[in-house]
C-alpha cells in the first residue's frame, strides 16, 4: 500500500513537470480541433539533436568505464529486446481478429527503443537527483536493433511457411539498414564522437543546454500525433488497444526486475536500473515504423503503430516513469 501511495504522489508530481505537461498539452490541443502544425523537418532536427546529445554522453562515459560494469546490461537490453518480441509472437496472433503479421509488427515495434521516452526519462531523472551511469542510454542499440531483426525473421518465417517457400531469412541486410536508419544513426555517431574525440566544450556550450528545450517541443510533438493517431486504432481490432496498454508496464517491470540483479551482480546504479525499465517500456517512435513497413509489407500500419502511438507511448511516459522511479525509491531506498 505504501508503494501505490508513493506511485500515486509521484505520478501527480509529474503531472507539474515539463514532460509530461507537454505531451499531455499536446493532446488536449488536438482534441479542441487546434490547426498547430509543427514542420516534420524540425521534429527530425529536435530528435536529432536529442539523440546526438544522448551519444556524446554516452561515449564519453564509456571512455571511463570499465567493460566489465557495461558488459551484463548491455546482454539484458539484447535479452529483453528479444524477450518481448517472443511475448508479443506468442500472444497477439492468438486473439481473435489479429492477424499473424499485425502481431509480429506490433511486437517488434514494442520491442524497439523510443528515443523521445528516453530522453523524456533522463531529464525526470536529472530533475529528481536520480543518479544513473552517462553510458546506459547507450543500451539503445543492444535492445532495439535485435528486437527490430527478430520480427523481421519470425514475419519472414511466417510468409515461407504461407507459400509453402523455403527461402533463406537473411540476417545481416536487416541489421545493415537498421543501422543506417536516422535515429540509430544519429546515436551511433554521437556515441563514436564522444568515445574517439574530446567533444565536451561543445557538448556543454550546445547540446546540453538545448536539450530540455527541444524535449519540451518533441512532447508537444508527440502528444498531438498520439492523439491523431487514436482514429487509426479505432479501425483495427481492440486487442491491440489492450495490448498497447498493458505491454509497456509489464515490459518494464521484466527490465526493472533484471536490471536489480545487474545492480548486485555488478554495480549498476538504481537511477540505471530505472532507466533500463523506461528503455523497456518504450516502443519505437522513429527507427521502428519506416524498417517495419519497408521489411513487412503485409502488415496494417494503422494497428502497430496506431497502438504505438496513440497509447505505447504516452503509458510508457506517463504511467511507467513514475511506477518505475516510485519501485525504485521502494527497492533501492532513494
Amino acid at each position: 500500500m505504501e508503494a501505490l501511495a508513493d506511485f500515486a504522489l509521484t505520478f501527480v508530481g509529474q503531472l507539474q513537470k515539463p514532460t509530461l505537461a507537454f505531451l499531455l498539452g499536446g493532446m488536449l490541443i488536438a482534441a479542441l480541433g487546434s490547426k498547430l502544425v509543427i514542420p516534420d523537418a524540425v521534429y527530425r532536427f529536435i530528435v536529432f539533436m536529442l539523440l546526438m546529445r544522448i551519444g556524446l554522453a554516452g561515449g564519453m562515459e564509456i571512455r571511463n568505464a570499465e567493460p566489465g560494469d557495461i558488459f551484463l546490461p548491455a546482454l539484458i537490453a539484447v535479452a529483453v529486446g528479444c524477450l518481448i518480441v517472443i511475448l508479443g509472437r506468442a500472444v497477439l496472433p492468438r486473439l481473435p481478429g489479429v492477424k499473424v503479421e499485425d502481431g509480429i509488427a506490433t511486437a517488434g515495434l514494442f520491442g524497439a527503443v523510443s528515443a523521445s521516452t528516453l530522453a523524456a526519462a533522463m531529464v525526470v531523472l536529472d530533475e529528481e537527483g536520480v543518479v544513473y551511469e552517462a553510458w546506459v542510454p547507450a543500451l539503445y542499440p543492444f535492445m532495439d536493433i535485435p528486437a527490430l531483426v527478430l520480427a523481421i525473421v519470425f514475419a519472414g518465417i511466417h510468409q515461407q511457411r504461407q507459400s509453402g517457400a523455403h527461402k533463406r531469412v537473411r540476417i545481416w541486410p536487416i541489421v545493415a539498414d537498421s543501422l543506417r536508419g536516422s535515429a540509430l544513426s544519429a546515436l551511433l555517431l554521437g556515441l563514436l564522437l564522444g568515445l574517439f574525440t574530446r567533444p565536451e566544450s561543445v557538448f556543454d556550450s550546445f547540446y546540453d543546454p538545448l536539450f530540455k528545450g527541444l524535449l519540451s517541443v518533441l512532447m508537444l510533438i508527440m502528444g498531438i500525433e498520439a492523439y491523431a493517431r487514436l482514429a487509426e486504432l479505432r479501425r483495427v481490432a481492440h486487442w491491440f488497444a489492450l495490448y498497447a496498454f498493458v505491454a509497456p508496464l509489464v515490459h518494464g517491470l521484466l527490465a526493472f526486475g533484471l536490471g536489480t540483479l545487474a545492480h548486485y551482480a555488478t554495480g549498476l546504479s538504481p537511477g540505471g536500473v530505472i532507466l533500463l525499465a523506461v528503455i523497456a517500456s518504450s516502443n519505437s517512435d522513429i527507427s521502428g515504423p519506416p524498417t517495419l513497413r519497408a521489411a513487412i509489407p503485409a502488415a496494417n500500419p494503422s494497428a502497430y503503430i496506431g497502438s504505438s502511438t496513440s497509447i505505447g507511448t504516452p503509458m510508457a511516459i506517463a504511467v511507467g516513469i513514475p511506477l518505475y522511479l516510485s519501485l525504485g525509491h521502494w527497492v533501492f531506498g532513494l
